[in-house]
């Protein structure tokens, strides 16, 4: 992980989970992509900051898998966004996407213990 222009640690997302994470978000409520963007950032405590230019692609690939709907509203600042909700194949391919990760991150924690 490299450093931004401040010398801070860049926040990326692992190659793979940002569908997964973004899926995780919509199962906790229906939302606009910022909101999204915003319950990422503010659930990992800053680490995790989802940029617009890898955020909406993201949810048009889930829309067009089934993973997710979109319909246009009014936000509570009066202004029209478009909201996204998790669908039932989505909440599957989500379950599916967390196990492998689990596995994945418990494989991780093995290598990296002191033997």
């Amino acid at each position: 992980m490299g450093r931004d222009s401040t010398g801070k640690p860049k926040s990326e997302v692992l190659p793979g989970t940002l569908e997964m994470l973004i899926l995780q978000t919509l199962r906790r409520r229906q939302m606009h992509g910022y909101g999204i963007a915003q319950l990422i950032r503010q659930a990992s405590e800053d680490v995790l900051q989802i940029e617009e230019g890898s955020l909406y692609p993201a949810l048009q690939r889930l829309e067009l898998k089934d993973w997710v709907t979109a319909e246009w509203r009014t936000t509570e600042n009066n202004r029209r966004a478009r909201y996204y909700c998790i669908t039932p194949a989505g909440r599957r391919q989500l379950d599916v996407e967390a196990a492998d990760f689990g596995r994945v991150v418990t494989a991780i924690a093995r290598i990296m213990t002191p033997a």
